[in-house]
């Protein structure tokens, strides 16, 4: 279609036409006579040893501009994906409360044509949606289950226990830290399971709640007004402990370092926006003050 494009634009010469494609001559002659014999139709008439366009051949023509400027297009669009195309990045809720909006920020500046969509949810959701091909990668706070996924740990954080009422750096006894009330995040969530992990880890059973919420901030207002002891991110929170708000304990024998990944399907061929981003949280570890009224 080219070659029969590039006969026309040349006045219908093949020689010239040949010249422009850098071909010979009988090439393009056998092209386009090929052109003529898989529509049946003549699209030049040879007259004198000069080619002239059929109707046929003008309404071809018109034709295959329209055609070769979408395959343009479409061939553009799609070398340039790895640039311009749509990033899907998923995010466990404290992850995105506290470094997705500073990742996303600080991504958009040197990818400014890469649309970046963020889902935040709990990280069994997450889990399930890297499965399914709904996001690229995701960051996550909690462990990972699927065999399917890889999960690279790029920061590591540790959950706080927020309290009112006593000094920061308390240290009690399993005993004792059992028989207080307990303000923990939803079933499923990152944070919850890493908190019971490490209390089996410690030969500590775990009591029932007496709140569970999908809001960090609904957990630490809670635990500022005195009705338990709140379970949270570390990051979250580091500004409204050292303000004075809540106060951070700790428990014999009790270990809630924990990790924050980068988790992908194992099959998941990456584009370079998204090994970018990776990059970047790899390296960039963003900070800023919250108030209590500001931690979602």
């Amino acid at each position: 279609m080219r070659i029969f494009e590039a006969v026309c634009d040349s006045g219908c010469n093949m020689t010239r036409a040949a010249e422009a494609l850098h071909m010979t001559q009988p090439a393009v002659s056998l092209a386009v006579s090929e052109l003529e014999g898989y529509y049946g139709v003549r699209l030049f008439d040879r007259i004198a040893r000069r080619l002239y366009l059929t109707e046929a051949g003008r309404a071809f023509l018109d034709y295959a501009r329209r055609i070769t400027l979408t395959f343009d297009d479409m061939e553009k669009t799609v070398r340039d994906w790895e640039e311009k195309g749509v990033l899907r990045v998923g995010a466990s809720i404290s992850i995105g409360a506290r470094l997705m909006p500073s990742y996303a920020a600080a991504f958009r500046k040197n990818w400014p044509e890469t649309e970046v969509r963020v889902r935040i949810d709990r990280s069994d959701n997450l889990e399930q949606a890297l499965a399914e091909n709904e996001l690229d990668f995701a960051l996550i706070e909690g462990m990972v289950h699927n065999p399917d996924l890889i999960a690279e740990d790029y920061l590591e954080d540790r959950l706080a226990l927020i309290i009112s009422g006593r000094e920061s750096g308390t240290v009690l006894s399993k005993e004792e830290f059992r028989s207080m009330d307990l303000l923990l995040r939803e079933r499923g969530s990152g944070t919850r399971e890493i908190f019971e992990s490490a209390m089996l880890a410690a030969d500590c059973p775990v009591p029932d709640p007496m709140w569970e919420s999908l809001s960090t901030a609904a957990l630490v207002s809670a635990a500022a007004a005195g009705l338990g002891v709140a379970v949270v991110p570390r990051r979250m929170v580091e500004e409204v402990i050292a303000r004075g708000e809540v106060a951070e304990i700790f428990v014999d024998g009790l270990r809630l370092e924990r990790k924050y990944k980068i988790v992908r399907h194992r099959e998941k061929k990456l584009t370079r926006a998204a090994e970018a981003f990776m990059d970047l949280c790899r390296t960039y570890h963003p900070g800023g003050e919250k108030s209590v009224q500001d931690i979602p």
